[in-house]
């Protein structure tokens, strides 16, 4: 089922359309989930908490394109469960993802920060705009979907090394990117 007929469903307020969410774009949630918790029960609240968020969300809202949407509300979910099963403990594997961006990318949760991580997310999908292709899907691969470097060099044929590079490469091109744009020092 195409995601204009789930969307129809959402509007109708039918039930069956969590289940063809589930259908649809349940796996690659859990498996986005999966990548930032490491943990079975807690990927399934998360996702089960998604398709509450959509539920409640859809209407008013029509999202165009509904991955994305349904992506973005899974991965936000999952970093504020991994946020509160960390507080005290560290995830190895999320928190080098984090760290790797985080010099450049973090600020303090205010009303000024949100609205200042809503201009850098702008500015870095303007940024990613102007990347290659192969350079933006590693990109995206590593930071928005966590992605291993031994799966990203798997996706693009290429050696786990090129990868590790190249994302180094393109970070510190975002760090001057946001230099010359004011919003790092």
């Amino acid at each position: 089922m195409g995601e204009q007929m789930i969307i129809k469903l959402l509007l109708e307020r039918s039930e069956d359309a969590i289940r063809e969410l589930s259908m649809e774009y349940g796996k690659t949630c859990k498996c986005l989930a999966f990548k930032i918790l490491s943990n079975e029960q807690d990927v399934e609240e998360c996702i089960n908490d998604t398709y509450l968020a959509v539920w409640n969300s859809i209407p008013p809202k029509e999202p165009n394109p509904l991955a994305a949407y349904i992506y973005r509300i899974v991965k936000n979910i999952a970093l504020k469960k991994y946020r509160n099963n960390t507080a005290q403990k560290r995830n190895h594997y999320y928190d080098v993802i984090l760290e790797e961006v985080d010099e450049f990318l973090s600020v303090n949760e205010t009303v000024e920060s949100e609205i200042l991580a809503k201009e850098i997310s702008n500015k870095i999908n303007i940024f990613l705009g102007t990347l290659k292709e192969k350079d933006r899907v590693i990109f995206v691969q590593r930071y928005w979907l966590c992605y291993s470097i031994e799966e990203i060099a798997t996706n693009s044929g290429a050696s786990k090394n090129y990868v590790t590079v190249h994302l180094h490469r393109t970070r510190e091109k975002l760090k001057d990117y946001l230099k010359e744009e004011g919003y790092y020092d």
